[in-house]
């Protein structure tokens, strides 16, 4: 059974201030979840897989290609200043 002393603590950890009603109702929605858990507690699973999907899920990727579609040429073309072949940024102190 969940009470306001656990909602205030909850409360506390996550830095929220809650005013009294706000402390009651979470203490009822809390105290509801809490409920439903032990109801499916109850479900006899003995005879279920585990499972990490609920659906089969494939991941589906590409081959990693390498592609040297761009010159230095292209790239330098960029920069706004260059000095031997390389981009000029200012000196840093």
């Amino acid at each position: 059974m969940i009470t306001i002393k656990d909602v205030e603590h909850v409360a506390k950890l996550a830095r929220l201030e809650l005013t009294d009603e706000e402390k009651e109702l979470y203490t009822k929605q809390l105290g509801d979840v809490l409920k439903y858990v032990d109801q499916m507690n109850e479900v006899d699973t003995s005879n279920v897989k585990p499972m990490a999907q609920v659906i089969d899920f494939v991941n589906v990727m590409r081959d990693d290609e390498v592609h040297n579609d761009v010159t230095k040429e292209a790239l330098m073309a960029n920069a706004p200043e260059e000095e031997n072949g390389y981009f000029k940024v200012p000196k840093i102190n």
